[in-house]
């Protein structure tokens, strides 16, 4: 690690000497805007230098910069104000003698605490709690004859990436060892902007459709007059919506307290279009599979470490990186045609269901392997927004119902959170492309706001134009049918799914720990919920139904 530096930026070069093991190196970066810094940017070390050693090894081989990554440590100066102005003093206020009053000229005191003031941001509403990396995602088969999308284009191609993992209901200071389904949001930083894949370490959901996803939500936070965890609320929903019976299997099965962030695996969850450079369409579903492999965290050992370690996750994935153990993952695609999905015996776009891999097989893509840390958790992780919206020419939504309401909903909520400039923020800018377009002003504007070039469209002024490749890569498909808002709470195949996955993916003892799980928190419920639910179990298998009885019997004696 290097101990001291100094960097001076001129002749549009950045030229920036450390010190590291005793021997003065100096690298010079080309200048450019950020945003302008796309391919293999010339860089130059003398005296056989590297870069330093906190910065991504990412850059080890092909890469390209990030905003933070261009933030070099330099020596610790002098203390400043906000503005700038140097602090003479920092360990006391000015005031009328030793023992007066404080003034209100105390400009420096006045700065220090109107920022401390306004030092939180809303947290997030869900997936409040948790923790991210950075690294890279590199090609290792060819998708292209499914998706002519820039980073696929060709095998060990590397794409800079950011994940961020969490947990989903709790408040920002819970635990990371509760059950609960884990977020597992990736982004990429590509040539074509931004391709966010927000998914979960479950393959499904709970709902089906995004209209009952705040009281869905609701139903996972605090009774809004008590406000305590409530088992009724809980229960209530999910009992009353049958369709979640998959989805409450996976979270009250082993896989439902995953051992940390690294030892499980991701999903987009949501079905994907995907369009080759013919403009031939195809459906799909991401796959990322740990390389760890599975762990699971039982019951005991969960709690325990709630109480003693309830960043356990967050720190896992930290010391992990810094020690220099990159976790890494394995994305695979599932794919159906068009005629396929129609002959389906499915709705394919069914978040509440898989697709067999039987008959739609994994099909390897390249891997994701996180190799930074972040320097300052809330400039890059808890300012770090997804949305399922951003996509790159050759990705598109499907006509999933959840995937549609995602697709506003999460810009929406950064715009309440960060702004409606969040996507200024370094961690979110695409800063492997020029953003050109006729967007203007807004709170928090920190870039140049595209100087003086026209802010409306069509213009006579050299305007930015729209993208060609861009326009052969969109999907053409015809929609017909009558506008209503048709529940799919009782009218889809809710059970034949999760009867296979109490006969074909757990064991006689997965079951017995299955049921011992539910019963456990379904007993804290009222005994109509708890009839309501044995029924629904029942609907999966005979046994599940008896099991379950049995179970509530004996905890609630």
């Amino acid at each position: 690690m290097y101990s001291a530096g100094t960097y001076n930026l001129a002749d549009n070069v950045l030229t920036f000497n450390y010190e590291l093991e005793s021997s003065v190196k100096r690298l010079s970066i080309c200048k450019g805007k950020y945003s302008d810094i796309t391919g293999d940017p010339a860089v130059k070390v003398e005296k056989g230098g590297n870069l330093p050693s906190d910065i991504s090894s990412n850059i080890k081989v092909r890469f390209f910069y990030h905003p933070f990554l261009l933030s070099l440590q330099v020596s610790p100066g002098a203390i400043t104000t906000g503005s700038g102005n140097p602090v003479g003093i920092k360990d006391a206020s000015m005031t009328v003698g030793p023992k007066g009053p404080l003034l209100l000229q105390d400009v420096q005191f006045l700065d220090e605490m109107a920022h401390f003031d306004r030092e939180r941001i809303p947290e997030r509403v869900v997936h409040a709690k948790g923790g991210g990396a950075f690294g890279y995602f590199e090609v290792t088969h060819d998708i292209t004859k499914y998706c002519a999308a820039s980073l696929f284009e060709k095998v060990k191609k590397r794409t800079p990436i950011a994940i961020r993992f969490s947990t989903v209901g709790g408040e920002s200071g819970s635990a990371d060892t509760v059950r609960d389904p884990r977020g597992f949001a990736m982004k990429f930083y590509t040539e074509d902007g931004i391709w966010d894949l927000v998914g979960n370490n479950t393959p499904i959901f709970f709902i089906r459709d995004p209209v009952l996803f705040p009281s869905f939500i609701h139903t996972q936070k605090r009774n809004p007059q008590t406000h305590l965890k409530d088992a009724d609320m809980f229960w209530d929903f999910l009992t009353l919506r049958p369709e979640s019976t998959h989805q409450v299997c996976f979270l009250f099965s082993d896989r439902g307290i995953p051992d940390g962030f690294r030892h499980m695996h991701g999903y987009g969850s949501h079905t994907f279009k995907m369009i080759n450079g013919k403009g031939e369409p195809i459906y799909c579903k991401f796959h990322v599979r740990t390389e760890q492999g599975i762990q699971n965290l039982d019951v005991k050992r969960a709690e325990a470490l709630t109480a003693t370690d309830p960043d356990y996750s967050i720190r896992d994935l930290y010391n992990s990186i810094k020690n220099g153990n990159y976790p890494s993952w394995i994305m695979s695609i599932q794919v159906m045609t068009f005629d396929q999905a129609k002959k389906f015996k499915y709705n394919p776009f069914d978040v509440t269901k898989v697709w067999s891999h039987r008959d739609f097989p994994l099909i390897q893509v390249g891997k994701l392997i996180l190799d930074r840390n972040p320097t300052n958790y809330f400039a890059e992780i808890e300012q770090l927004a997804f949305s399922p919206a951003h996509l790159v020419p050759g990705i598109e939504p499907s006509p999933d119902k959840m995937l549609q309401g995602r697709l506003f909903s999460y810009s929406d909520t950064h715009r309440h959170r960060l702004g409606p400039n969040y996507l200024q923020i370094p961690v979110n800018c695409p800063y492997r492309v020029a953003v050109k377009n006729y967007q203007r002003d807004g709170a928090m504007t920190v870039t140049d706001n595209q100087g003086g070039a026209p802010n409306y469209y069509p213009n006579s002024f050299s305007g930015p134009e729209t993208d060609a490749r861009a326009r052969s890569l969109q999907s053409c498909c015809p929609v017909s049918g009558d506008v209503y808002r048709f529940s799919s709470g009782d009218t889809e195949d809710n059970f034949s799914q999760v009867t296979d996955f109490w006969v074909q993916v757990l064991d006689e003892c997965a079951r017995k720990r299955l049921v011992n799980n539910i019963a456990n928190h379904l007993s804290n419920a009222s005994q109509f919920i708890q009839e309501r639910a044995v029924k629904n179990f029942t609907m999966v298998h005979a046994d599940f139904g008896r099991a379950l009885t049995e179970a509530l019997s004996l905890v609630t004696k």
